[in-house]
């Protein structure tokens, strides 16, 4: 025990005389409660001053001001990760909230699993941590050390077989306030201002919540408030603000013991970690003190009240005390960083009450204004008044002075009434009512009225002192809300606005990674506002400004790496071949400085943040042949580097090789499919890794495609897409090396049982000539006929459209097996069948009924009035054309409209006949037949005879040229 154990000897004997009372005898209550006292006297008994704070909070923003001008420190040790230190000067280019952040994508010492790796500790300015940091570094000689574990540490202590790290790395990352009564919890804001952290692990400094769930709900309960953070500002913010010193640090540890004594014994793993925090951070202290040789009493350490009670061997800095091994950190490469936040960010990441942080600030400014502590501040601020330096004090005696009991005078101090706080009342209360006119509610002066009355009778209730700000927003939302919201915020929301609102911090410029600052160098020719969190429009007109085409090809590639919603284009596209002459966009880049940042990690820019990307996707285990295409045209669109697009493609053809699977044959043939058109339309030869992709492609495919015809898991469009592919990459295959034996016997080789397989099979085998279309024609005919496979026929009708994307030209045919079966089919059978097959078709081949919807539209008549008189082609009683058989067999038309204007017109036919080299001759002119049996072709030749005669010029010319 300190030289001071008699300090608190009254308090202790009074805690154990009501331990007694309440308990009937003296039990483990008793222990808990004198534990608290001793670890009071412990922790101020330290020659190493101890300044235990909370988690964002005025009341230790406030006193922390008073003691840095009392104290004037020269060394300050912080509780939080070492290696963030070379990021705080960064905080003069910022406007707070921002949070320093900590992030590695490339783990060498953790699991795969756990990539990325984040970590934020953010900064307000209403936070004791922040008036610790302005003194430091607006204070010469003054250094700040910060003692905490590295972010490598936080996630070396979780075990290896975590699932979710961010889960697992401490309650000031997992907590929530477990309240139903609390709205949800983004308190009304938008996704993007509450979710600025993401799924970062949040660092706090003195996170004071109790993880005794009956211990908090015996506080809330007999306090009569709704969740923790309004009791926390109830019972300690008011009656800490202004408090002395001495006072403030006694509470503070007061309350960090028993939160720490009373934690449920589910916590033990936390329990163990926070004790190895404490450790670390001890022995870091004594580190620095043994090589730097500063006066411990001329140093502060800032912790968190919860750590300041601490019961681990390693506390104190008295000679002899033992030292914790600290591990050494792993082979991962940590990148360092500011981002934005804001207030719902913060209350979100920790866990806090929605508008709780705006109420602290609030809170903050309040006290600020009426003067007493001037904060301290950081030069070059963005926002706020600015202060000049302060005058450097005497220091303190080096001898501390004697700690006196100010817990026992707190405790049973009553509260002591404001009179101001009835004029900010009636102020809140008009500004509410004109606040809420404003979004659409039909509020008066009758309803200020209201909610100031009911915002005492409240108060009253609750047994406060003076009405809170949590006290008038309840008021307005019963007075003014009425369980009807026709504007576009709810009360609630609106009280916040009216408190402070969610102030949402940015980074400066000078603080950006180089990526950030090279993306708004680059953007600056559009003359746009970036920096703000206002969606900005872009025009882009590159024909008349085609100095603004780099800034198209840049926002082209931001929109590919940025989540959506951030460069989002309006008008204006980017395809194989194409280029659009007029862009529109809506950039949200303020507003999302998060994402813009991050993408600094990667790179120095954002080309080769893509080339990284690119290259880590089609390298990645689960890398396919259609990502590795994705990648090579994403190349093609926003990278200008043949030498890279090749080494992609030769990554492509290499995964083609490996597959065993045909999940992505319809991703790989429309991929490969626009790849080489656009290299057709480009250049004069294609690239010898298509080429490599087509050979390979085609024996691949020959390979597996007997076993994905019987296979059944593998669908009927992964097999149409392989043929598909064999069959329109059949001529180029064939000019590269292939054998076209290969495609012949992998499908004789098919025996498929599943309807649409079946058909698939038929449709094949009619393109390769081994089913005439007679035949293929009879097979359909009696699928019809037999009554046990009508039900099936919809799939039969489902393989026939799939094989469209390998042979189109069945379309025709396609369109014959439908109308036939429609024709021929009774009502009874069609009516149940025409379900299924709607259904069938729909998921199956979405793409490919369109083709088929044209092809009706050119088979059957335009009108209902032609449709009685319409015969098939397809049927026996079809009119066939009128034709004459030579004597060396040679069939011939002999009448019509084409033979009499051909005849009228034989220029083109002479010519024709002189570049084939013919000398027969016109055939004598035979006797008109019937014209009625005419072709439309006939007929439209007949009534326009100028496109004829213009051939004939054309061929006469090339006849006279030769």
């Amino acid at each position: 025990m300190s030289g001071s154990a008699g300090t608190f000897a009254p308090l202790r004997a009074q805690l154990e005389a009501a331990a007694t009372a309440f308990a009937g005898g003296p039990d483990a209550l008793a222990d808990i409660l004198t534990g608290i006292v001793d670890d009071v006297d412990r922790a101020l008994g330290e020659e190493l001053e101890i300044f235990p704070v909370c988690h964002h909070s005025p009341a230790s923003a406030l006193a922390m001001a008073r003691r840095l001008r009392e104290k004037q420190p020269t060394v300050i040790y912080l509780e939080l990760c070492e290696d963030l230190r070379p990021l705080l000067e960064e905080l003069r280019n910022c406007r707070l909230p921002v949070a320093l952040q900590a992030f590695a994508s490339d783990l060498d010492g953790f699991p795969p699993a756990w990539a990325p790796l984040n970590i934020v500790a953010p900064i307000s300015e209403a936070s004791a941590e922040y008036q610790a940091i302005a003194y430091a570094l607006e204070t010469p000689g003054v250094e700040l050390v910060l003692v905490d574990r590295s972010a490598d540490h936080v996630f070396q202590w979780l075990p290896a077989e975590s699932s979710d790290p961010a889960a697992d790395a401490g309650p000031e990352s997992s907590d929530t306030e477990d309240d139903d009564a609390v709205p949800d919890d983004t308190g009304g804001q938008p996704p993007e201002e509450s979710a600025l952290h993401g799924e970062a692990v949040g660092i706090g400094i003195g996170d004071l919540r109790p993880r005794f769930a009956e211990l908090r709900s015996h506080l809330l309960h007999h306090g009569k408030v709704r969740h923790w953070s309004e009791w926390w500002d109830q019972y300690v913010e008011q009656p800490l603000a202004d408090a002395d010193y001495d006072t403030y640090r006694q509470v503070m540890v007061l309350i960090g013991s028993l939160f720490r004594r009373l934690r449920p014994p589910a916590d033990a793993h936390d329990d163990d970690r926070d004790a190895d925090r404490e450790r670390y951070m001890w022995t870091r202290m004594r580190q620095h003190m043994a090589t730097s040789g500063v006066d411990r009493s001329r140093c502060l350490y800032v912790c968190g009240a919860f750590h300041a009670a601490s019961p681990v061997a390693e506390f104190g800095t008295a000679p002899g005390t033992p030292d914790w091994e600290i591990s050494p950190p792993t082979g991962t490469r940590w990148l360092y960083g500011l981002i934005p936040s804001s207030q719902s960010a913060i209350e979100r990441q920790f866990g806090l009450a929605p508008g709780s942080v705006s109420i602290a600030q609030a809170g903050w400014a309040k006290a600020v204004g009426r003067g007493g502590v001037t904060p301290y501040r950081l030069s070059g601020q963005q926002e706020g008044r600015k202060r000049g330096r302060s005058k450097k004090q005497a220091p303190v005696p080096a001898a501390p002075a004697p700690v006196t009991d100010r817990l026992s005078g707190f405790l049973s101090r009553p509260p002591v009434l404001d009179e101001v706080d009835e004029a900010e009342l009636l102020g809140w209360c008009v500004d509410i009512v004109r606040l809420a006119r404003r979004n659409g509610y039909l509020a008066s002066t009758a309803d200020a009225i209201a909610v100031f009355e009911t915002s005492i009778l409240l108060a009253g209730i609750r047994n406060r002192a003076r009405p809170t700000p949590y006290d008038f927003a309840d008021a307005a939302v019963t007075c003014i809300e009425k369980d009807v919201v026709p504007g576009r915020r709810d009360v609630r929301r609106l009280c916040e606005i009216l408190l402070g609102g969610d102030r949402i911090g940015q980074v400066g410029y000078d603080a950006l990674p180089p990526l950030a600052r090279d993306v708004f160098d680059r953007l600056a020719p559009l003359g746009l506002a970036l920096e703000t969190r206002t969606i900005q429009r872009a025009l882009l007109d590159l024909t008349a400004r085609p100095e603004l085409v780099p800034c198209s090809d840049l926002l082209w590639v931001l929109h590919r790496l940025l989540p959506d919603g951030i460069v989002r284009p309006i008008m204006g596209e980017r395809r194989l071949g194409e280029r659009s002459i007029q862009e529109s966009w809506d950039l949200g880049l303020g507003r999302h400085q998060r994402a813009v940042i991050e993408l600094g990690y990667e790179g120095i820019t954002v080309e080769q943040v893509l080339e990284k990307r690119l290259r880590r996707s089609v390298w990645a285990p689960d890398a396919t042949a259609a990502i590795a295409l994705a990648a090579v045209e994403d190349a093609i669109l926003f990278l200008p580097s043949r030498r890279f697009v090749d080494e992609l493609g030769t990554r492509a053809v290499e995964l083609l090789a490996a597959e065993r699977t045909v999940d992505d044959a319809p991703e790989v043939l429309r991929r490969i499919r626009r790849l080489l058109a656009h290299y057709r339309n480009t250049e004069p030869e294609l690239p010898a890794w298509c080429e490599a992709f087509v050979t390979t492609g085609y024996a691949h495919y020959c390979t597996l495609l007997p076993t994905a015809f019987v296979e059944e898991e593998t669908g009927v469009r992964q097999v149409a897409a392989m043929l598909g592919f064999l069959f329109s990459m059949e001529s180029l295959a064939l000019s590269l090396g292939c054998d076209r034996a290969q495609l012949e016997l992998a499908v004789r080789q098919s025996h498929p049982e599943a309807p649409a397989k079946v058909a698939l099979l038929w449709a094949a085998q009619s393109h390769l000539g081994l089913l005439p279309l007679a035949q293929l024609r009879t097979r359909c005919a009696e699928l019809l006929t037999n009554p046990l496979v009508v039900p099936a026929f919809p799939h039969y009708l489902s393989g026939f459209v799939q094989a469209l994307e390998a042979v189109p030209s069945l379309a025709p045919f396609v369109v014959e097996v439908i109308s036939e079966a429609f024709a021929r089919l009774p009502d009874p059978v069609l009516l149940p069948w025409l379900p299924k097959l709607i259904t069938t078709l729909r998921e199956g081949a979405p793409d490919l009924v369109p083709l088929l919807v044209r092809e009706a539209g050119r088979t059957f008549p335009a009108g209902l009035a032609a449709l009685d008189a319409w015969v098939p082609p397809w049927s026996a009683d079809a009119p066939a054309p009128v034709a004459a058989v030579s004597g060396d067999g040679v069939a011939a038309a002999s009448t019509g409209p084409v033979v009499g204007l051909l005849r009228a017109h034989p220029g083109a036919c002479d010519a024709v006949a002189e570049l084939l080299g013919c000398d027969a001759g016109w055939r004598p002119d035979e006797p008109p037949a019937d014209e009625s049996r005419a072709s439309e072709a006939a007929l439209l030749l007949t009534a326009q005879p100028t496109t004829a005669s213009a051939v004939a010029d054309l061929l006469a010319g090339a006849a006279g040229a030769r």
